[in-house]
């Protein structure tokens, strides 16, 4: 198994991106917003960062948009419209890469500019600044120069605190996240994925995506997202090899963020009931795992995950408990599984585009 191979820029492409690497030349911090489907809800965004913007004359958007131009001209009329050209554009891929292609297409040409910015704040479509959110990751981030990676407190859409960060998931978290059994989440309790956040902040292993800041040095120091993640674990997996790199990550309450939970996606959301998990969800759980861990070690996080899983359906229909869970969840886990989809002496190519 080994990472898509990203098609060479045609000509149009590679005057945008000769045209995002000037942009980003001498950035304080660069946002950038990968959309997918999501005009309406990137405008918002930007209206949130527009505060933002004026009090650092430096900060410049990057909107990639990964419709290959169905949702760049929509969002570049609001921009036009607003007065926001001086600190946002647009930036049109040819293909739907995924999230982490999205993001490095912006990425890699900043690092290329004469003057790269020094941060890198990773924000979702369908998330909303509020004011002082960028300041407070960059005064935190100046902390300590071990520091590498934050994260916003993220708020719901009724303005209440979300407040969760992660563990990275092994064998044992796969259990507990199957089981759902309260005993056993006690037991397990080091292990559980979710940690709920208080109010001050936290060194924790690995951040939602929807709003991460970097700085350059780790983007330098272990490369940027893997693109051989479609959607979900890329920053799972780039926040883990920051960790081995000697980088840690924080969350830091001060800065909030509106995020509405699955509103770029549709595949989780805070509130209604689940949807079916997409195959590409599934694709990289099992890329993470065998990259990091190993096909061995996989196999068992598949195993220990539809064991739990599977007590628990028994215990729901014998106890007549909601059934909370996405529809054939147990059956698409089976059929996705490491055992069924790959082979021992198959390879994860661990590198990352340059």
């Amino acid at each position: 198994m080994t990472t898509n191979s990203t098609p060479p820029a045609s000509p149009t492409l590679a005057a945008a991106l000769e045209r995002c690497r000037g942009f980003a030349d001498g950035a304080s911090v660069l946002v950038v917003i990968v959309s997918y489907q999501t005009a309406p809800m990137v405008i918002r965004g930007l209206v949130s960062l527009e505060g933002e913007a004026a009090a650092d004359p430096r900060l410049r958007v990057v909107v990639v948009d990964n419709t290959c131009g169905k949702d760049g001209p929509e969002i570049q009329a609001a921009i036009d419209a607003r007065g926001y050209a001086r600190w946002a554009m647009v930036l049109v891929s040819e293909h739907n890469g995924g999230y982490g292609y999205g993001n490095n297409l912006a990425v890699r040409e900043a690092l290329r500019a004469p003057h790269p910015p020094e941060l890198f704040w990773m924000l979702n479509p369908d998330a909303e600044a509020r004011p002082g959110s960028v300041r407070a990751l960059q005064e935190f981030m100046a902390r300590d120069p071990k520091i590498g990676i934050v994260g916003s407190a993220l708020l719901n859409v009724d303005e209440s605190v979300w407040g969760y960060a992660f563990r990275f998931p092994t064998v044992l978290s796969e259990l507990e996240r199957g089981a759902s059994l309260g005993l056993l989440t006690r037991l397990l309790s080091r292990y559980v994925v979710p940690m709920k956040m208080g109010d001050e902040p936290r060194q924790v292993d690995w951040l939602p995506g929807a709003s991460m800041m970097l700085k350059r040095a780790v983007f330098e120091s272990i490369g940027l997202f893997d693109e051989g993640y479609f959607l979900y674990h890329e920053e799972t997996d780039l926040c883990l090899q920051a960790q081995k790199a000697g980088w840690t990550c924080w969350y830091v309450p001060e800065s909030r963020v509106m995020h509405i939970a699955g509103g770029s996606t549709g595949v989780t959301s805070r509130e209604g009931p689940p949807k079916r998990r997409p195959k590409y969800v599934f694709d990289s759980r099992r890329r993470y795992f065998i990259k990091n861990h190993g096909w061995a070690y996989a196999v068992a996080a598949d195993l220990a995950f539809s064991t739990g899983l599977a007590s628990w359906r028994v215990r729901q229909r014998l106890q007549r408990r909601p059934d909370r869970d996405p529809p054939h969840l147990l059956w698409d886990s089976l059929r996705n599984s490491t055992l069924v989809k790959v082979r021992p002496w198959e390879r994860i190519e661990k590198t990352r585009p340059a």
